[in-house]
């Protein structure tokens, strides 16, 4: 006589002898019954970070990039003569942006899609490096539908670790092709509740724990230059309009 096995044994048996449930996942919680389900795809991505390599050439950055010891990646890498390399599967968490945060995310990598321009900082970008970002920025924004305000550069989202990309970099161009914010005018309406610059930056997405990295991160982004000083009701009033734009293009 065969006695009854306990219903979860028995899934879990039932699971091992159907195809595609031979082997359990890495991450199954220690004593679950583990009875896979088809209903679920890969996550998507939210953010697109754009980096410098700080290199003076593409082999050095890609030896950095997939170097085991080095622990960082990134999913693509943008040559100088415009070749494209992809180092990661967009499905996959690349290590590329570290310690970071924006509008309440701080965990970045989960969330982004990382991008590195083989570039030193301190020269400008090519124009074919530029038009082959345009293009990859093209098809992850249609296939991941990342809001235009979430192309952020990596000083961005760790103002005080990270000052790249430079000043160089052509933010305004980006955000013409609906990548990334931009303003040409201060607010119509000014916010008095965001008159203070600290809840400006806050409310576009900075971490202000260090107030002057972050209003440094916003004038390299959004004014092209590195300065360090109060920030003055010129700014002020772009970081107001930044806010409004930032609303206006997340309302469906």
């Amino acid at each position: 006589m065969i006695s009854r096995l306990p219903e979860g044994i028995f899934l879990g048996l039932t699971c091992a002898w159907l195809a595609g449930c031979s082997s359990f996942p890495a991450s199954q919680a220690e004593h679950a019954v583990y009875v896979p389900s088809p209903n679920h795809n890969v996550r998507r991505p939210n953010f697109v970070i754009i980096h410098d390599t700080g290199s003076g050439n593409v082999k050095h950055a890609l030896r950095t990039l997939t170097d085991p010891a080095r622990e960082v990646s990134s999913h693509y890498l943008i040559g100088r003569d415009g070749t494209l390399y992809q180092l990661v599967d967009e499905d996959r968490r690349a290590w590329h942006a570290g310690a970071s945060y924006w509008g309440g995310n701080s965990d970045i990598n989960s969330a982004s899609i990382g991008i590195e321009l083989d570039n030193t900082g301190a020269e400008p970008y090519s124009e074919a490096q530029i038009m082959i970002l345009l293009e990859v920025l093209r098809g992850l924004k249609t296939r991941y539908r990342i809001p235009a305000s979430n192309f952020l550069g990596h000083g961005d989202v760790a103002p005080g670790r990270k000052v790249d990309p430079s000043r160089h970099f052509p933010w305004e161009r980006l955000a013409t092709e609906g990548f990334g914010l931009w303003c040409r005018q201060q607010a119509a309406t000014p916010l008095p509740a965001l008159a203070d610059s600290l809840l400006a930056l806050q409310a576009t997405g900075y971490d202000v724990s260090d107030p002057a990295a972050a209003l440094a991160a916003f004038r390299r982004h959004f004014l092209g230059i590195d300065t360090h000083s109060e920030a003055s009701e010129a700014e002020r009033q772009l970081m107001q309009c930044l806010v409004l734009e930032k609303r206006r293009k997340s309302i469906p």
